[in-house]
């Protein structure tokens, strides 16, 4: 768990989604690594609705790395988490794995539980609400 100031702790949020034909933005299937961004986008929300009951906006990013494919019919699940609380800022950290993989070169409706998952995203940003909007001050569980 990551503390900041006044001793609040932020757990993790996750989601967990297949991603669709309309997804895919390449030859092949191949899903844009935006589309992965804007899973981290609805993560960073929750985590700032958790925090500070309200939603905040997304400052920017300071760090992605893109570490694998992603495909049409793939399971991706996103996780973050806030790793540094400052007075309206909130520094997260993101990880999204693909649990599922499609293998449509097997058959149309052909997939794989991974075990273990595979890292295909990365990425440290930071999101900002500002003072006059948060409405929490105790510890975030």
């Amino acid at each position: 768990m990551a503390t900041g100031e006044n001793g609040r702790i932020s757990a993790p949020v996750t989601i967990r989604l297949r991603m669709s034909a309309h997804d895919a933005h390449y030859g092949g299937n191949l899903v844009d690594g935006a589309r992965i961004l804007a899973l981290f986008g609805d993560v960073a929300t929750e985590l700032l609705i958790r925090a500070d009951g309200d939603e905040g906006l997304f400052a920017a990013y300071d760090l992605v790395e893109f570490k694998a494919p992603v495909y049409a019919g793939d399971y991706i699940e996103a996780t973050g988490r806030i790793t540094k609380f400052g007075t309206t800022s909130r520094t997260m950290e993101f990880e999204a794995y693909k649990v599922i993989a499609a293998h449509p070169e097997i058959g149309p409706s052909a997939a794989d539980v991974l075990d273990p998952p595979v890292v295909v995203v990365r990425a440290r940003g930071t999101c900002v609400t500002p003072k006059a909007l948060q409405r929490k001050s105790a510890n975030v569980s």
